[in-house]
């Protein structure tokens, strides 16, 4: 295992890159690519923001191989999939809350479970542009942010992500929290709204 990290560090954003597409089309690799970015963005802080991108690249093309894997098994494949357990209750967040499910943990580098709300919005349908979007406002700011702190911090992010972790869940929460206000809001505008003429 040290001896393939050694070789996607020597990769530099292209590691970076493969990392974030195994990690986000279901092979689990916890925090792998946030570790790798700052590794990049520490050893060469020129290229922390091209490993960012091709993280976000990886990271979307990943997740779109489980969407649409589940997108064409459908319900089926979801049951199959999410139907105990853990996962049926994760499943059942995403019916209650939609895309805020799959926003808030790709945006937060902390480990937080995603895999199955991506899953879910494939099997229910969610509209492909819809899903790519979410995930790439959630991304962009996430590896971004990592790269920006390994040039800054170097050997010191990793602490202090470690040290600010409980605030970070803490904001995961509040986020949530005011993505469901404003996902409901905008819900019951559109359904008072009435069409012209009626």
């Amino acid at each position: 295992m040290r001896s393939l990290a050694n070789l996607l560090v020597s990769w530099g954003p292209l590691g970076v890159l493969l990392l974030a597409v195994l990690d986000s089309a279901g092979i689990p690799l916890p925090a792998g690519v946030e570790a790798l970015i700052l590794v990049v963005a520490t050893l060469d802080p020129p290229r922390a923001y091209t490993a960012a991108g091709l993280a976000t690249v990886g990271s979307l093309a990943g997740n779109l191989f489980l969407y649409y894997l589940a997108r064409k098994g459908g319900e089926r494949f979801l049951d199959k999939h999410t139907s105990s357990g853990r996962s049926a209750k994760l499943r059942g967040w995403f019916q209650r809350y939609g895309l805020v499910t799959v926003f808030v943990p790709a945006i937060l580098p902390v480990p937080l479970p995603l895999k199955v709300f991506v899953l879910c919005a494939g099997g229910m349908g969610v509209k492909p542009g819809t899903f790519a979007l979410v995930v790439t406002a959630a991304r962009v700011p996430r590896y971004f942010g990592l790269a920006w702190l390994g040039s800054k911090l170097g050997n010191h992010s990793s602490a202090w992500l470690q040290a600010h972790s409980r605030q970070m869940m803490l904001f995961a929460a509040l986020l949530f929290v005011v993505l469901l206000v404003a996902v409901r809001l905008g819900t019951r505008r559109s359904a008072n709204q009435t069409p012209e003429g009626q």
